[in-house]
């Protein structure tokens, strides 16, 4: 891999992981337009989602503090409460990681079709919450649980994670700075859990060598573009203009139907 390749796809990585627009439909849609064979380098892939975890922290790293704080007191406050939200919406997602985990990346076949027909849900799900007045519920255990619901199935190429369950969220008339907050604090985990069993699941074997200064490269955009993504993110949810995500990806659905029609 060399270094424009590993700055194009950090690029790609730290800007989709974070708008609602779909990282795995837009790899998808890549693998097929640049013709890419085989399989992903896994090595390169942990890098640059350790990047996009990296940024998430520091875009949201008062909360963080907030919430080691409370959980530290002991006792059943709003932090305490928020961590247990949080470990509820996970459920669904690690549930489908343990046990159906081969299934979901039969899903991962450079099929434009599928991907488009899920790109046009995505839309859908975010042109909706246009119609839903803002909410002013702090999610209760409840939403958690359903706002997971929507991260598990976020997992098909086309589904955006971030489109899902913000959109879910919001649909159920809950805060939009409470919702947004949620929703990219309740990835971590599960990237990092995911990223271990890859690394501790026997993956390595087929994975290709990648040197040290792509990595560097690919982990600095991704960091980067992530950085300023997660931020837009925020600021774009609070404003209400999810619409324009919502008309892209339509757009981006519809083009990716006819082309593999």
């Amino acid at each position: 891999m060399d270094g424009l390749t590993a700055l194009i796809l950090g690029l790609i990585q730290g800007l989709t992981e974070f708008l609602p627009v779909s990282s795995s439909g837009h790899l998808e849609l890549g693998k097929v337009l640049f013709g890419l064979q085989g399989s992903e380098n896994l090595t390169f892939t942990v890098v640059v989602h350790g990047a996009t975890v990296l940024s998430t922290l520091v875009v949201f790293y008062k909360d963080i503090l907030r919430l080691l704080k409370g959980l530290l007191a002991f006792r059943w406050n709003p932090e305490m409460q928020f961590m247990a939200k949080i470990l509820i919406s996970m459920v669904p997602v690690a549930f489908l990681g343990f046990f159906f985990r081969e299934e979901v990346e039969a899903y991962f076949t450079g099929n434009t079709v599928f991907v488009g027909s899920m790109l046009i849900i995505t839309a859908i799900l975010l042109g909706l919450t246009t119609l839903v007045k803002q909410g002013l519920k702090t999610i209760p255990f409840l939403d958690a649980m359903i706002i997971g619901i929507a991260q598990a199935v976020a997992v098909l190429p086309g589904i955006s994670r971030s489109g899902a369950t913000i959109s879910t969220g919001l649909l159920l008339r809950n805060q939009k700075e409470d919702v947004t907050r949620f929703s990219f604090l309740m990835v971590i985990i599960p990237v990092l859990g995911a990223n271990f069993m890859d690394l501790t699941g026997g993956n390595l074997q087929n994975n290709v060598e990648v040197g040290s200064v792509p990595l560097l490269i690919g982990f600095v955009s991704a960091f980067i573009s992530g950085l300023i993504a997660c931020k837009w993110m925020v600021g774009l949810v609070k404003k209400g203009k999810l619409k324009w995500f919502a008309l892209y990806c339509l757009v981006i659905g519809i083009v990716a139907i006819i082309w593999g029609g």
